[in-house]
């Protein structure tokens, strides 16, 4: 009898990656509710809840219950998970890592070295900022916030004012969802009163990125995957994420030790996880970014190239009770990445390849290309972009070594059929 996996806001392209893994034609798998259901921030976390439990009950019994989202999806799972019976970790546990107060707080309990100072602040306190007690610089972030939006780099009193400011006309949207959740949690002294609405400060951490990707089942916590950030040619920039990581034997070992001492403290149990690091070299210091309570969606495609499947494979196997098969690097390259297709300067964009051009250029190169920019976009008016440049959309390659696979998306790259109305094209730079 087939399986039922339920995958909360399952898109197609992620059916397709799950129709990879082994004994995927013992499984049926569902999307439990849509994104567009997920993403909709009025309709709030007892909403979603309650759209879910009728999908559920509607539907065929559930086997497993399956996140690769971001809060809200993060937070229903364990709640389903628990009502249906099924493997997952508890709420208080996701959380732990999901409100950035309390995660800061169990880290530092088992790796302070490794955590900024850190303070939770109340935009709406009109005091706020004269109760900071951290020196300049800081960031400000909320408590729950969605990618990088309300997260401020201030370095003075003025910008201080200025975010709160901001913070206040903003928080809200997804502070009330996430204030729902978080009555269905039990939450110790030290985190009762900081909600959705709050926002946490901390002091600057530096140095390059990495990651580390793993799993809890029955309280053993196994990591699977260490990826690292690959910086452009001029050091500036950020040019992609590189699976299996370069970087020393003994670094990877400090990360993994950290990342087993936090996911133990916070009592994450059968679920994926990953956490990310900043290494100073310089200093010899490991910094704790955050850990999340889930696989990420942007190394599926790297592992598969690696490893011959993704990782929704470890994924689904914890969901369901099993014991995962760790990744054996028998894909068709030894390394992969997902790299950040680029432009130097503000343009419009005036022609995008289309899906057959797309198709033909990706098969060529065994490798997935994503836009984020669309005919008739300006790159500036597209969010979240860096500093050095404007991010057009992303591909996922892989090769031999880290100088082929370099070689290989500049190739790709200039054969990409885009233009702008400045007449430049893509960068091949890196």
């Amino acid at each position: 009898m087939k399986k039922n996996i339920y995958v909360l806001g399952m898109l197609d392209w992620q059916l397709e990656e799950l129709k990879t893994i082994r004994d995927a034609d013992l499984c049926r798998f569902h999307s439990l509710l849509t994104t567009d259901e997920l993403m909709d921030h009025e309709a709030g976390f007892d909403e979603l809840l309650r759209r879910a439990r009728r999908q559920l009950n509607e539907g065929d019994k559930p086997d497993a219950i399956v996140c690769h989202w971001d809060f809200p999806s993060s937070c229903l799972a364990p709640i389903l998970a628990a009502e249906y019976g099924l493997p997952g970790p508890s709420l208080e546990a996701v959380l732990r890592c999901e409100h950035k107060y309390w995660a800061r707080i169990e880290q530092a309990r088992v790796a302070p070295e490794c955590v900024p100072d850190f303070e939770a602040v109340d935009p709406f306190d009109p005091e706020a900022a004269d109760k900071m007690k951290l020196d300049f610089p800081i960031w400000l972030k909320p408590v729950k916030g969605f990618s990088s939006q309300l997260g401020f780099k201030i370095t003075d009193r003025e910008g201080l004012d200025k975010a709160l400011e901001e913070m206040r006309e903003g928080i809200g949207d997804l502070g009330h969802i996430f204030d729902e959740c978080l009555d269905h949690a039990e939450l110790p002294p030290e985190v009762q009163g900081i909600g959705g609405s709050h926002a946490i400060a901390e002091s600057i951490m530096s140095g390059d990125q990495f990651a580390h990707e793993g799993y809890v089942r029955n309280h053993k916590v196994t990591i699977h995957g260490v990826l690292d950030m690959m910086l452009s040619s001029d050091g500036k920039a950020v040019a992609g994420l590189r699976y299996p990581a370069d970087l020393p034997d003994d670094l990877v070992d400090r990360a993994n030790d950290v990342g087993r001492k936090i996911m133990r403290q916070v009592g994450f149990n059968d679920g994926c996880f990953n956490v990310e690091f900043l290494y100073d070299e310089d200093t010899d210091k490991l910094w704790v970014i955050e850990a999340n309570t889930r696989i990420s969606q942007s190394h599926c495609e790297m592992f598969r190239m690696v490893d011959g499947r993704s990782n929704h494979e470890i994924a689904v196997s914890v969901a369901l009770g099993d014991e995962p098969t760790l990744p054996d690097h028998k894909g068709d390259f030894d390394t992969s990445a997902k790299f950040y297709i680029t432009k130097d300067d503000d343009a419009k964009v005036t022609r995008e390849p289309t899906k057959d051009e797309l198709r033909e250029i990706s098969d060529e190169f065994g490798a997935l290309v994503e836009f984020e920019a669309h005919e008739g976009d300006t790159l500036s008016d597209l969010p979240n972009q860096p500093v050095y440049c404007y991010n057009v959309g992303y591909a996922w390659l892989g090769a031999d070594s880290p100088q082929a696979l370099r070689e290989r998306y500049r190739e790709l790259v200039s054969r990409l059929p885009m233009e702008f109305s400045d007449g430049n094209r893509l960068s091949t730079e890196m």
